[in-house]
């Protein structure tokens, strides 16, 4: 079109059509000038690249009107410029993304108007018209079918026209930079796990995510303009309206609250955070962190059962002493009493006492895990069947009823790797747990079978084969609330002086220790059924010999050191193997008994505690054998951590009998 010229046309006045500053001319098959392209930023198919300046596309069908437009525009943006429209179409769909379309209006072909109108289906940028002053009834049609944003009459004034396309480029970066905004609130409110929410200064809904409208029980459109008071208790909204009052008069708060219990009864944790945003605005962000709560409680709870452990674990050393003094000496008075009814059986009395003692130390240290198990391979079926008497004796029966006792034991359960001492403590004390619940009489069944446990089955459990012992009561069973806390350590619902609170723990304590787990299913008037899980064995074990009764004078008698701290556990000893036909020398700690072994050849063995002052049964050990290399050992302990001993020194375990330790001295003496 040759009706307006750019007004700066005189400056490039002598100027040819050639190609400049990185410009292409192409002409058409006629040989008439074709598109002029200026160079695009990044160089592939005509993208811009935003951090280096934004893309005009010009459009003339005049090269000398682009060559004008080039030179005003080039030095703050990267001109791309081509005569033809359905060019401009083209390489705008090839990808062309342009901030700013500048075009004239009057073009053969296709009209400015029309290819802006046209060019909206591939490109968001801010569409400019150029026209002349008669053209102002197509700038209208122009304004409304292409959305422009603005127009320049020709011939145009270079700096207005420049101000008006930086203007369409800044609208542009703002519209671009909201719509940002937009798609990441828009896919921050779906995607957001977090419960999310923006409230005006009324408590209305403005938005809000689906995480938030589904804990409220209704979708996103249902809760949008209401408040969140109409969805809660009135006690909740009252709670709610403070707490959000708080904030807009004094800034942002965060806490923990407990959310109302969900369907399957238990409460939710949740981290509310609240911000005042001004205005009356405000947003929540509600995080759930009921896992990470529980998590925590466990953790505090493991730190007690560590203290605890630690307490027992303390206690039981000195305790086990003490047993070991009363039951080694009543073992060896009774030898002495001769044949004297009342006073043998005061003396039963006082012994079975001990040992219920010594079962309640056994149970400590089940409880703390600082206990060393002797697991071997285990018929649990012949380990049951043998408890009968026990069973029978224990349990008794409870006041105002009968107690029915059943067997229903697989017929090939296998084996278990346990300790089998502590699994007929477990099962008696379950047994006993399982009497008290049936006062007015019931049944105990224990039964047997194998279980091939699946992942993630049971709570900390792996899985495996295992061999499953349980024992069901048909009792009063348990509350929720009890339920939750049977396992904590001295927890009891018997009566003051009729419960340790120590007895699921030890029996907890054994299988985990044994590497197995346990279940317990119970409901109040439904009776309890308590499951433990052991590994399963390799083989079938062989059957023990019965215990000799009395215990026979050593064969061969031997000088033996003796060491104890406790005067009274080193006399019980020493009279233990007087007792057996030995010779006993004494020594109350390790430094005493090296300066025996030193001047003293004959002696043959040492028996020494664990446990002592400035000098413990490992150190005392080592040394002992740096002085005697061949002299055997034996270690007696209440309680303690053997990680450092050598393997090759047997230990025997407080409160001992008469017999154990002249088992373990026979051995030692060869």
């Amino acid at each position: 079109m040759n009706d307006g010229v750019a007004s700066d046309r005189a400056g490039h006045e002598g100027s040819t059509n050639e190609p400049r500053g990185g410009e292409d001319l192409v002409r058409g098959p006629d040989g008439a000038p074709g598109h002029v392209v200026g160079e695009v930023a990044d160089g592939s198919a005509g993208r811009p690249d935003r951090r280096v300046r934004p893309t005009v596309l010009v459009v003339d069908d005049e090269a000398e009107i682009l060559t004008a437009l080039t030179d005003l525009l080039e030095e703050q943006f990267e001109v791309v410029a081509t005569t033809r429209p359905e060019d401009a179409l083209q390489r705008l769909a090839e990808g062309l993304r342009p901030a700013v379309i500048l075009s004239d209006q009057r073009m053969p072909g296709l009209t400015g108007d029309v290819f802006l109108e046209r060019a909206r289906a591939h490109s968001d940028a801010e569409a400019l018209l150029l026209t002349g002053y008669a053209e102002l009834d197509a700038v209208v049609g122009a304004l409304n079918r292409g959305r422009i944003a603005g127009y320049s009459a020709k011939p145009w004034e270079p700096a207005a026209l420049l101000a008006m396309v930086g203007s369409a480029r800044d609208r542009y970066d703002l519209r671009r930079a909201l719509e940002t905004e937009r798609a990441l609130m828009r896919g921050l409110l779906e995607n957001l796990p977090e419960q999310l929410s923006f409230k005006d200064g009324q408590g209305r809904f403005l938005r809000l995510n689906a995480a938030k409208a589904a804990a409220l029980g209704a979708t996103v459109a249902a809760c949008l303009d209401r408040r969140e008071e109409e969805f809660l208790s009135p006690a909740e909204a009252e709670r709610l309206a403070e707490a959000e009052r708080a904030v807009l008069a004094g800034g942002a708060q965060s806490g923990l609250t407990q959310s109302p219990a969900g369907p399957g009864g238990a409460p939710r944790w949740l981290q509310v955070t609240r911000a005042s945003l001004g205005g009356g605005l405000l947003v929540t962000v509600e995080r759930d962190v009921t896992e990470a709560h529980r998590m925590e409680a466990r953790l505090r709870q493991a730190d007690k059962m560590q203290a605890l452990g630690t307490m027992a674990g303390g206690v039981a050393h000195d305790f086990n002493n003490l047993l070991t003094a009363i039951l080694g000496s009543l073992q060896l008075a009774g030898k002495r009493v001769g044949d004297e009814p009342g006073l043998l059986r005061l003396m039963r009395n006082a012994t079975m006492a001990a040992e219920r003692g010594s079962a309640l130390t056994r149970r400590l240290l089940s409880f703390s895990r600082q206990n060393d198990l002797a697991p071997r391979t285990v018929s649990v079926n012949r380990l049951i069947l043998g408890m009968g008497d026990l069973l029978a004796r224990t349990l008794g029966a409870p006041a105002g009823g009968t107690l029915e006792l059943r067997r229903a034991l697989a017929a090939d359960p296998g084996t278990a790797r346990v300790d089998p001492d502590q699994l007929e403590l477990a099962l008696i004390n379950l047994c006993i747990n399982a009497r008290d619940a049936m006062s007015a009489g019931g049944t105990i069944t224990l039964s047997t079978a194998n279980a091939a446990v699946r992942a993630d089955e049971i709570p900390d459990l792996a899985a495996g084969d295992y061999v499953r012992i349980a024992v069901e009561d048909t009792g009063s069973g348990m509350a929720p609330e009890v339920l939750a806390r049977v396992l904590e350590p001295f927890f009891t619902t018997k009566e003051v002086g009729k419960g340790t609170g120590l007895g699921l723990p030890m029996v907890y304590g054994l299988v985990r220790q044994s590497g197995g787990g346990l279940t317990i299913d119970s409901a109040p008037g439904e009776g309890t059924r308590i499951s433990l899980y052991l590994p399963a064995g390799e083989a079938e074990p062989e059957h023990e010999s019965p215990e000799e009764g009395d215990t026979a004078r050593a064969r061969i008698p031997a000088r033996i050191l003796v060491v104890d701290d406790d005067s009274t556990v080193r006399e019980v000893t020493a009279g233990f193997l007087a007792d057996l036909g030995h010779e006993t020398v004494e020594a109350a700690d390790g430094a005493t008994a090296l300066r025996l072994l030193e001047t003293d050849p004959g002696l043959r063995l040492m028996v020494a505690d664990f446990a002592m002052p400035r000098m413990n049964g490992a150190e005392l050990s080592a040394r002992a054998r740096a002085i005697r290399p061949g002299l055997p050992i034996l270690l007696v302990t209440g309680y303690a951590e053997l990680a450092t001993l050598a393997s090759d020194i047997p230990v025997l375990h407080k409160p001992y009998r008469q017999s154990e330790l002249a088992e373990k001295v026979a051995a030692l003496l060869g």
